[in-house]
């Protein structure tokens, strides 16, 4: 899979009081289509949390939207495009606005493996330690801890997606600072890398450049639109 130059992720939970079941099969066959006809985009992926993960109640997010084109003056151009304004003005029949997060991002690809068909994702929004200046925790999440984690043998694929260092101008920290995305061949090889060394060594390097914790909703991907 080709890298792309720049990628907006949206982190969406539903709209309150729409069911998980129709709140999937809206984004994902109504909105869908909608979205897949911005000018320019590349590749269009929507990650839907699996309906397993609501036995306990809901989820801290519903899923994320990954939208990449290959400037950023690509990215831009779409603002005053007539294809965006039907995209947004579609949000508020599924999703809760107030809540949604978009973070324009750089992909990192730490391990460059086959993404299995009917793979499970994990993605975990990523908090960088604030101890650190922003640029050596990235550099850090990359370059020691992205090795560390590749080397965990049941993980098929490791991308991490790094919020762009603009997002550090203002007063406020971003609500996250990346997402880290892992595909796996089923449940068992997820279970089975809680079980290896390779894995104790990676959450124990964590303490290193995390802040809080990061939050992670295990997902199914839908591939929408993918011109690379």
């Amino acid at each position: 899979m080709a890298e792309h130059s720049v990628k907006v992720i949206e982190v969406v939970r539903r709209r309150p009081g729409m069911s998980v079941e129709d709140f999937q099969d809206y984004w994902l066959n109504t909105h869908g289509p909608i979205v897949s006809r911005l000018p320019g985009m590349q590749r269009y992926v929507q990650s839907h949390a699996r309906l397993g993960g609501y036995r306990k109640g809901d989820l801290p997010f519903d899923g994320i939207a990954e939208v990449s084109f290959a400037s950023k003056q690509e990215l831009a151009a779409i603002a005053s495009t007539p294809e965006f304004a039907a995209a947004k003005a579609d949000e508020p029949n599924f999703i809760d606005t107030d809540a949604l997060v978009e973070i324009v991002v750089d992909d990192v690809v730490i391990k460059d493996g086959p993404i299995p068909a009917d793979a499970i994702k994990n993605v975990e929004f990523v908090h960088l330690s604030t101890a650190m200046t922003p640029e050596d925790a990235h550099a850090y999440w990359s370059g020691t801890h992205g090795p560390i984690a590749a080397s965990i043998p049941t993980m098929s694929r490791y991308v991490q997606s790094h919020i762009r260092m603009g997002a550090y101008r203002g007063a406020a920290r971003p609500r996250f600072d990346g997402v880290a995305l892992t595909w796996w061949d089923g449940i068992d090889a997820m279970r089975a890398s809680g079980e290896s060394v390779e894995y104790a060594t990676t959450r124990a390097d964590e303490a290193n450049f995390l802040g809080d914790p990061p939050e992670a909703i295990l997902t199914t991907e839908h591939v929408i639109l993918d011109r690379t």
